[in-house]
């Protein structure tokens, strides 16, 4: 006669019955059930939902909603393309030439990008460059001097104005 899987049990003392907790003060596992006496975790499911912090405001209501990031120390470049200095007509083009021109504002950083070409050889000073810029620029017999940026070497200052803080 064949083995049918209605009639399989597990092996002798391989299974132990589930402890019954909370039926009665008769034995262990009464009355409290192993809980403790009052709070939280002694009453109903005793769990709370994700993100529950106890009370205090939860993370996701501290933090500003829809405002994304602000980086403080982002470096802000006004962008002169390599045609507006062709246009210009200048031999050397710095931040007061160009300031004359109208073309920057005050106090303003300025990067060098590569949109157009260059006839002649330019000296251009500039706080920063763009690859093809560069290239081009020396293509054209030009030469290029980096201007060192106001702060120096050191990290950006953080940006002054309303920037969020951990409070």
């Amino acid at each position: 006669m064949a083995i049918k899987v209605h009639d399989l049990k597990p092996a002798e003392g391989s299974t132990k019955n589930a402890k019954r907790k909370g039926r009665g003060i008769g034995g262990k596992g009464g009355k409290t059930a192993g809980r403790g006496t009052k709070g939280q975790h002694s009453r109903g499911r005793g769990k709370v939902r994700q993100g529950f912090e106890g009370g205090q405001m939860p993370l996701h209501k501290r933090v500003p909603k829809l405002r994304g990031f602000t980086n403080p120390f982002r470096v802000e470049y006004q962008a002169i393309n390599l045609d507006t200095i062709a246009e210009s007509g200048l031999t050397e083009v710095s931040p007061e030439t160009l300031r004359e021109l109208g073309l920057v504002s005050k106090n303003s950083l300025i990067k060098i990008l590569g949109r157009g070409e260059l006839a002649s050889g330019v000296t251009v000073k500039a706080h920063a460059f763009s690859k093809s810029a560069e290239e081009a620029i020396t293509a054209a017999g030009g030469t290029m001097e980096i201007l060192p940026k106001p702060w120096g070497d050191a990290p950006r200052p953080p940006a002054k104005g309303n920037q969020h803080t951990n409070r």
